[in-house]
């Protein structure tokens, strides 16, 4: 069903079949983890969420996935309380090189205000993060979504993605779960709201 509006949505895109377990058998996740061209992407995808090391980070690396090959779309990644320079915590870059990825050049920053001016598009991990930027990016305005506002399943719909940091690896693991039923209908999302380039 399409999305056709962000408030008030009754009818959803269905994720029942996750597209991350289909790829994994050919090598998924592109390793670029450096900044992406942002002034040639179309969609340029922020997700937000504390530290940005657990599941910002994995939001985004799951998310390269879903938008490989797709020169309109830049990925990235910050955290409304970040110090810049950290690797991503190791749970997180075990469950990323499981998929097929090498986040070992990840390092966490702290969102600012030229990302969100850069951004078109900005999921946060909770209701904490999203009124952050709410509250303190007046830029965010319109384009600032919790990342489960638009999932198909009532039980997930505008929840927080749990918060892994400092717990074992099956916190991790039910992170990247969640992530992984609500990233397809980000997708989806984008895709349906977001106009062509006109040709010139």
């Amino acid at each position: 069903m399409p999305i056709v509006a962000r408030a008030g949505i009754n009818e959803r895109i269905s994720a029942a079949d996750s597209p991350f377990d289909k790829v994994r058998r050919r090598g998924i996740l592109s390793s670029r983890w450096s900044e992406p061209p942002v002034g040639h992407a179309l969609k340029n995808v922020l997700f937000v969420c504390t530290g940005n090391t657990c599941r910002s980070p994995m939001a985004e690396g799951l998310f390269r996935e879903l938008v490989k090959d797709r020169p309109d779309y830049a990925v990235g990644s910050a955290g409304v309380a970040a110090m810049n320079g950290q690797s991503a915590s190791q749970h997180t870059l075990d469950i990323l090189k499981e998929k097929g990825a090498d986040p070992s050049t990840f390092r966490s920053r702290a969102v600012t205000h030229d990302l969100v001016q850069q951004a078109t598009h900005i999921f946060a991990m909770s209701q904490h993060h999203l009124a952050t930027l709410e509250n303190e990016f007046p830029e965010a305005e319109g384009k600032a979504y919790l990342v489960s506002e638009f999932a198909a399943e009532d039980m997930l719909r505008n929840q927080d993605v749990t918060d892994p940091f400092g717990g074992p690896r099956r916190y991790y693991d039910d992170t990247r779960w969640m992530l992984e039923k609500l990233l397809p209908t980000v997708l989806a999302y984008i895709e349906q709201t977001t106009k062509p380039k006109q040709q010139a």
